[in-house]
């Protein structure tokens, strides 16, 4: 069962953090997660011990945000291995480590990054244990090693993330104008290692003072913009408003929108892009506007092994999430519900992929080919 040990702190905390990690105390790591359910009402950080425990807060969505994932998973193996074993051998070690990444991957299938940590982490573990004289030892080590990696790493590819998308919207405006940009669901340090994807460009805009005003949706049904993109605007004071996902085309008509930046779950070889529903028709009413649409993901986000959106997985969350908000009833007893977490925008509604080496835009004005593209930055 989860740890229900608890972490509580007041809304002023010193920094925005989803992820606290402790690499070295008595006993083996430590590793805490913000339960971003409880967000902004309250900051509850939920101590993990374990695999079990990660799967069961990913699946949740007390922990959400493709990158989150990814590193709340990997860093839960590297608690649970301190206190795993003995294994037999370096092959046994492995084969632990295998299992064990395989059952966080299902947690929730459409996010990318999980799938893609898991395979890098097997692959490592793997090759670790065929070397000469390799021992259990020896691949804890290694793995562990690129498992702490993971959170320097995010934070250094949000940055230039925001700061690659940041160029891109600013190089559309004329000179010293202050842009107006669009958001949806939570892209932000509560998605991520920190700093953010899609908000990490917002933050960047901002920081170059070229920031007017920030529009986000609320992101119905659980509203991870009213609640967790709305808090990190408020924390870092950046002049943002909260509308409703029913009301971006109005927006888009009555004010001046200079872009729509979103993150992504999973891109795929021509460039579709699954994330949080209402993406999608976002992604219509943009390209109705003529609004440029970007979207903002590192390259551990595209997975050039789906040709097309049409073979994306998407997740189904219970219809009680249509039903209830914070414990309370909002829907008519009896009424079915229909609960997609994703849906996926067509590439040619894309303006262009901003990743942390660069803007990756279609070759035809349609499809991307994503995988050339990648393996043209693969030593980048």
């Amino acid at each position: 069962e989860l740890c229900r040990r608890t972490f509580r702190g007041s809304l002023g905390m010193a920094s925005l953090q989803s992820i606290k990690y402790v690499a070295e105390r008595d006993g083996g790591p430590q590793l805490q997660v913000l339960d971003q359910l409880k967000i902004p009402f309250e900051t509850v950080y939920v101590e993990v011990k374990t695999v079990q425990d990660g799967w069961k807060m990913i699946n949740t969505m007390q922990v959400r945000g493709a990158p989150a994932i990814a590193i709340v998973g990997v860093l839960s193996l590297a608690v649970e291995m301190a206190s795993a074993g003995p294994w037999g051998s370096a092959e046994a070690c492995a084969r632990f480590i295998e299992r064990q990444l395989a059952h966080l991957v299902t947690a929730r299938p459409t996010a990318v990054n999980m799938g893609e940590a898991a395979k890098r982490m097997t692959a490592l573990a793997h090759s670790l244990a065929s070397k000469p004289h390799a021992t259990a030892t020896s691949v804890h080590s290694g793995v562990l090693k690129q498992i702490e990696a993971f959170l320097e790493r995010d934070i250094a590819d949000n940055k230039a993330i925001g700061e690659a998308g940041a160029n891109a919207i600013l190089a559309r405006a004329p000179p010293g104008k202050k842009v107006t940009v669009l958001t949806h669901c939570n892209t932000g340090s509560l998605a991520t290692a920190g700093y953010g994807t899609a908000l990490g460009i917002i933050r960047s805009l901002h920081a170059r003072g070229r920031l007017a005003h920030v529009y986000c949706t609320e992101t119905r049904p659980y509203n991870q913009g009213s609640r967790l993109t709305a808090f990190e605007l408020v924390y870092e004071q950046i002049p943002g408003t909260l509308i409703t996902d029913s009301m971006v085309a109005a927006l888009m008509r009555e004010k001046d929108i200079d872009a729509v930046v979103v993150g992504a779950d999973r891109v795929v070889a021509n460039g579709d892009t699954a994330n949080k529903i209402g993406t999608y028709q976002l992604a219509i009413v943009a390209a109705y506007h003529r609004v440029p649409y970007y979207v903002a993901a590192p390259r551990t986000s595209i997975d050039t092994t789906l040709p097309d959106g049409a073979a994306i997985e998407i997740e189904y969350r219970p219809a009680d999430e249509l039903h209830y908000v914070q414990g309370h009833r909002v829907s008519a007893p009896g009424i079915g519900g229909w609960n997609p977490a994703f849906d996926v925008a067509p590439a040619d509604l894309i303006t262009a992929i901003v990743t942390e080496v660069g803007l990756f835009t279609a070759h035809d004005g349609h499809d991307y080919d994503l995988k050339t593209a990648l393996a043209a930055t693969a030593k980048l």
